[in-house]
């Protein structure tokens, strides 16, 4: 490469993406660098749900707030990136009715728009639901497509000047007199590259590329199982109304519906086991909901790691975690110039972005306002050239896979 960023973005996911998108629209050089094609981590093996917050209401009310702010916000930006399908959260005859009242009025509470059903009005709205459906209150959920998404991201990105490596690992990363000096990076760029400020947006990988800065994150990565069956009918997203637990998401697509999750610890988020209880307890679990499942045949199985940042966690059940998002200024680390953007969730990608972006432009001396709430994604209402953008950058990820339609090769 000729010419060194002002700032190199590390990872190449909704996060590190929509971070390059917003500095160069605030006309800021800025690099993104990602090890092996776009969105291919946590973001694109998800299960896809674009989150109303309700499911985070009685426990989280900033992050359920922020959830249903940055909802509408992608509704409205993000064209073909997202489908609108609605959500319920089902009680059934054996869950605690506190705990869906509790849920209710937290939803109310933070601005998140319910509508009450009974037993027969939620099986009118969803004939397939089970018998033990006792009642159910309506969520504005919807669906991510998230290679889409960060395939629309990075060409906004680009489109205002940025510059976008899917294939460049970074390899090394050098501190010298207390502030970060050069990055190495290979693959496609094959360089050693300086800028005024590194910004780590690897999610569950952050701590790799902060060691390589001997500098310390705290990441407590969990993995998680989805399993996509087919299903002809078109259900809103189900969520078991019920303390968080495996198998409590129903999650629509175009002929499947995909069921999950389950939430085990894991050290490495490159090297890890996975376990054939996890894919019967989600299925078992979601039939419970919607019967049709359990015999369903299956389409496809994929596990992703969740990026939950907690220094201090020692637990095995990380499903406590706040989905909170964190800005770490490793100045505190005698790394100054380096940031780690961590934790948060696919639907608040764009407000982390927005976040970590504020700051960078406060230490740079940019004065900027941010516009990505409001200007379109790049393509956002053209399917077909996003995916061919997909494609570009690096291919389909497992979470759309069934949707996203990549071009075939000649």
């Amino acid at each position: 490469m000729s010419d060194d960023p002002t700032v190199l973005v590390i990872g190449g996911g909704a996060t590190g993406t929509g971070i390059a998108r917003d500095l160069a629209m605030r006309g800021v050089d800025v690099t993104l660098v990602d090890r092996g094609g776009l969105g291919g981590g946590t973001s694109g093996r998800s299960h896809g749900l674009l989150h109303s917050g309700a499911r985070y209401a009685e426990a989280d009310a900033e992050g359920a707030e922020e959830c249903i702010v940055e909802n509408q916000t992608l509704r409205d930006i993000a064209g073909a990136c997202v489908r609108e399908t609605g959500g319920l959260f089902v009680r059934l005859d054996g869950d605690d009715p506190d705990y869906f009242e509790e849920k209710i009025v937290a939803c109310e509470a933070i601005g998140i728009e319910t509508e009450r059903l009974d037993r027969d009005a939620t099986r009118e709205a969803v004939p397939g639901l089970a018998d033990e459906v006792a009642e159910a209150f309506r969520v504005p959920d919807g669906v991510i497509y998230p290679s889409r998404l960060v395939a629309a991201n990075a060409a906004d990105a680009e489109r205002h000047g940025a510059t976008v490596h899917p294939h460049a690992p970074v390899e090394d990363v050098t501190v010298r007199d207390g502030a970060v000096e050069t990055v190495r990076v290979g693959g496609a760029v094959d360089d050693t590259l300086s800028a005024e400020v590194v910004v780590n947006a690897t999610g569950a990988w952050a701590d790799s590329i902060a060691e390589m800065a001997d500098v310390t994150v705290g990441m407590a990565p969990s993995r998680g199982v989805m399993v996509s069956v087919e299903y002809d009918g078109a259900p809103p997203v189900l969520n078991r109304c019920r303390d968080p637990d495996d198998g409590d998401i129903v999650v629509p697509h175009e002929g499947e519906v995909v069921l999950g999750t389950t939430s085990v610890p894991v050290s490495d988020p490159d090297d890890y086991e996975t376990e054939d209880w996890e894919v019967e307890r989600s299925v078992e679990e979601c039939a419970a909901m919607l019967p049709a499942v359990a015999d369903a045949p299956t389409v496809r199985t994929w596990w992703g790691v969740r990026p939950l940042y907690s220094p201090d966690e020692a637990g095995s059940d990380r499903r406590g975690i706040s989905r909170g998002f964190t800005l770490l200024d490793h100045e505190r680390d005698d790394a100054a110039g380096l940031y780690s953007v961590v934790g948060g969730k696919l639907t608040t990608y764009r407000q982390m972005a927005e976040t970590t972006v504020d700051e960078v432009c406060d230490r740079l001396g940019v004065d900027a306002a941010c516009e990505t709430a409001t200007e379109p994604l790049a393509h956002a209402d053209d399917p077909a050239r996003l995916d061919e953008l997909v494609e570009a950058y690096g291919g389909a990820n497992p979470t759309d896979a069934d949707v996203v339609d990549a071009p075939a090769d000649d």
